[in-house]
């Protein structure tokens, strides 16, 4: 197979993971693992989103530019930590 572009904007290897000796679903335990990190990580991110964009709110003045900046980044990071937990549901035969 070839590289295909992420979500997040960068090019992965999707490399025939058939020689692996662990997987999960069509996944290595490896990608898993390093699935489930990012996804913590971008809860982690999402959090302190929503926590500066709550500080950002309670001041007098608003800067909406910035706010509108952060919620849209913050709508980012969940459709990434959305399509990454896709990722780890296996397939349904029909």
């Amino acid at each position: 197979m070839g590289a295909a572009l992420e979500p997040t904007g960068q090019i992965s290897d999707n490399s025939d993971h058939s020689n692996d000796l662990a997987t999960i679903g069509c996944f290595p335990v490896s990608d898993v693992a390093s699935i489930h990190h990012r996804i913590v990580e971008l809860e982690l991110e999402h959090r302190e989103l929503d926590r500066s964009i709550e500080v950002l709110m309670a001041q007098p003045v608003i800067d909406e530019l910035m706010v509108k900046r952060m919620k849209k980044r913050k709508l980012l990071i969940k459709d990434q930590i959305t399509f990454l937990r896709l990722q780890l549901t296996p397939d349904i035969p029909a």
